[in-house]
């Protein structure tokens, strides 16, 4: 039981990181040379997931940009809203299905607590 509520919380924290980069890069797929970030997530002992934060260093497109001295190629984000959009709805539903495990770990251990009463 209570291996069930660490695993679920150690999943939350995990996803819960995944999701803030996932808004981050949302975020910023309008800022010039901004540079998204990536969540890896590995086994963690005895139970457990842990999440690593990566910067992804891939050029974003350039484009040409008017200044003062003239035309210049500007580097744009290298955010994909087309890949970040689906990983967070992803991500989000990950997030969801660990809540529902640690609620019904809960709701297992106060029927225990009471049958032990």
């Amino acid at each position: 039981m209570i291996t069930a509520t660490q695993s679920a919380l150690s999943a939350l924290q995990a996803f819960g990181t995944k999701l803030q980069s996932n808004a981050n890069n949302i975020a910023n797929v309008s800022s010039e040379g901004f540079k998204k970030t990536r969540v890896t997530l590995t086994n963690q002992e005895p139970q457990g997931v842990k999440a690593s934060v990566d910067k992804i260093d891939t050029p974003g497109t350039m484009t040409p940009e008017q200044t003062s001295t003239g035309m210049e190629l500007v580097e744009l984000s290298n955010v994909d809203l087309g890949q970040e959009l689906p990983e967070a709805s992803i991500n989000s539903r990950f997030y969801q299905a660990n809540l529902k495990t640690l609620q019904v770990a809960d709701e297992m251990l106060g029927s225990l607590l009471k049958l032990k009463a």
